[in-house]
């Protein structure tokens, strides 16, 4: 775990957040004054209709599209007041953040236990233990025996399962992902919206999840509907 991390404090807390893109006749409020706080161990699906800002929160929130307004916390840590960063980003991402994404985006020349190595070694951990996690994860994740295959020998299921051990690998606080089922069928989408549910429970990770479907929605423990820039959330 991060020598930082502060287990009793919220995954992430978004204070007042607003986005505006352009200015004048051209202004576009993209999010609008919203707040919302989720807790380590918990499951969040994000929904609504394409435009209505989801995509900007989430890049909000994984330090990547800084708010014109409003703060964010990350694991009790404060990072961004409005544009202004209070700490290295890039860094802080590394060390806090997961992120799993709509195609699993594995680097082609790596083998699957190369693309979750790699993640920890550019976080400066000792190769041995960036080795010895990696294997841990495939196992965890049920794809230990593919370990030393290339990404295009692997179904989308088993690439989406290494992307996902791949965001595991620095023990994050919140783990961010978009879309992550898109591109699979019924049963595996199924399989890794559960995943994501085991990974915020028993390892006290706050995730967030954008979907479109709605097949899975039982495995959140909360939804947030985002709607013409405005949030709100509902219990399941």
């Amino acid at each position: 775990m991060n020598a930082s991390s502060d287990n009793s404090a919220p995954a992430v807390e978004v204070s007042h957040l607003r986005k505006v893109y352009g200015s004048g006749h051209t202004e576009v409020v993209a999010i609008q004054d919203a707040s919302l706080r989720i807790e380590r161990g918990e499951i969040v699906g994000m929904l609504g209709p394409s435009g209505s800002g989801k995509s900007t929160l989430l890049t909000a929130i994984a330090l990547i599209n800084p708010p014109t307004s409003g703060q964010i916390t990350i694991d009790g840590t404060p990072v961004l007041d409005g544009p202004r960063a209070l700490v290295d980003l890039r860094s802080f991402r590394r060390q806090h953040l997961g992120f799993v994404f709509q195609k699993a985006n594995l680097i082609p020349f790596l083998t699957a236990l190369e693309n979750v190595r790699i993640a920890m070694e550019i976080n400066d951990v000792p190769p041995h233990q960036a080795r010895a996690r990696a294997v841990e994860l495939l196992e965890q994740l049920g794809v230990g025996q593919r370990a030393n295959n290339l990404p295009d020998a692997l179904s989308g299921g088993e690439q989406q399962r290494v992307a996902v051990a791949r965001a595991l690998a620095n023990h994050p606080s919140l783990i961010l992902a978009d879309e992550p089922t898109a591109a699979l069928d019924k049963e595996r989408g199924r399989q890794v919206m559960e995943l994501f549910a085991q990974i915020a429970h028993k390892q006290n990770a706050g995730v967030i999840v954008v979907t479109h479907d709605h097949r899975t929605l039982d495995v959140f423990d909360r939804t947030l509907d985002v709607e013409d820039g405005v949030i709100r959330l509902k219990k399941n």
